[in-house]
């Protein structure tokens, strides 16, 4: 009889093999990663991004090592998270509805929340903000629609980071807040048309697709860059799961539609932010998760590990 050998040979890159496995080396500071040829950024390369709270992460270290990262609205409070006063976006449905208002006639059937005990009026699909009246509010929305639009056509890279998979979804029209918080909810603003679930990979992945589509139309020499963030969540909504669970579950199904989306398209890359903090740390025996009380945040070090990273991934500084 032959023998069969438990691991024939076969040439990989050590970036195919674990770190430390046989005689692979191990994890060394330097994260091996596949040649990206087709995207090359440097500090003259206009870069917008959008996504969680990591994006307003990836927002700072770009602007502060010098890049040409597109920051309209530097007047608005929402807009340190992003290149526009978007705010935070932890899901693709609020991602898309960016795209669709700033490019589309979106209109939900209900656009804003009188709040309760005062005449403020509260946005309730930009976390919590809050006018001093109806007119202010929508004065405001016109003129950041502008400035979206000048953010997302000038953009020769988009950076997407993709964070949570619950939503709350309007049972009307399916449009989805960014969270129930904010004065109209602690003041007990009718909250009856709105319910909340877990989304699933079909959907995000048609949502990531929509936003495709329209860049492809408004924009179409833009590049999008996905990543997936190394933020867990602070809580979740279910009743089924614990708070790890579920952030993995968010996780999880959000890295699978990012790999689905990317080997759809040739102008859409994979940055892996995600396994650098919360695997390669690891196998390093290090903890990327930040200290005190928002303890699922990821720490400096860990963001700064990531972005340099980025910045040699990019530039083509691919030396071992």
């Amino acid at each position: 009889m032959a023998k069969t050998a438990a691991h024939p040979k076969h040439h990989f890159e050590n970036w195919q093999v674990w770190p430390g496995s046989y005689k692979n080396p191990p994890a060394d500071g330097r994260f091996r990663f596949p040649e990206v040829t087709a995207l090359h950024v440097d500090r003259n390369t206009p870069i917008a991004s959008m996504g969680s709270c990591f994006a307003r992460e990836i927002r700072k270290k770009l602007l502060a090592e010098g890049y040409n990262y597109i920051t309209e609205e530097t007047y608005h409070p929402l807009s340190v998270h992003a290149s526009a006063a978007w705010e935070r976006v932890y899901n693709t449905f609020c991602m898309r509805q960016i795209l669709e208002y700033t490019f589309g006639d979106w209109r939900p059937e209900v656009r804003w929340w009188q709040v309760p005990d005062s005449e403020q009026v509260q946005d309730p699909y930009r976390r919590i903000f809050v006018y001093d009246s109806l007119d202010a509010a929508e004065s405001d929305f016109e003129q950041h629609i502008g400035h979206s639009r000048c953010a997302l056509q000038r953009a020769e890279i988009l950076i997407i980071t993709l964070g949570l998979t619950e939503i709350w979804e309007d049972t009307g029209d399916g449009s989805v807040i960014c969270l129930p918080s904010g004065p109209y909810v602690n003041q007990g603003g009718d909250m009856d048309r709105y319910r909340f679930r877990v989304s699933r990979y079909p959907e995000n992945l048609e949502n990531l697709e929509a936003i495709h589509e329209i860049m492809a139309e408004n924009n179409p020499d833009c590049r999008l860059l996905i990543t997936v963030s190394p933020v867990h969540m602070w809580a979740t909504f279910r009743k089924d799961l614990d708070v790890i669970s579920a952030s993995c579950n968010s996780k999880s199904t959000l890295r699978a539609v990012a790999d689905e989306f990317v080997s759809r398209h040739e102008n859409v890359f994979y940055f892996p932010a995600f396994e650098m903090a919360t695997i390669y740390k690891a196998i390093q025996g290090k903890s990327y998760f930040a200290r005190g009380k928002e303890n699922f945040h990821v720490n400096q070090e860990t963001v700064d590990f990531i972005m340099e990273h980025f910045f040699r991934f990019f530039q083509g500084d691919r030396k071992p």
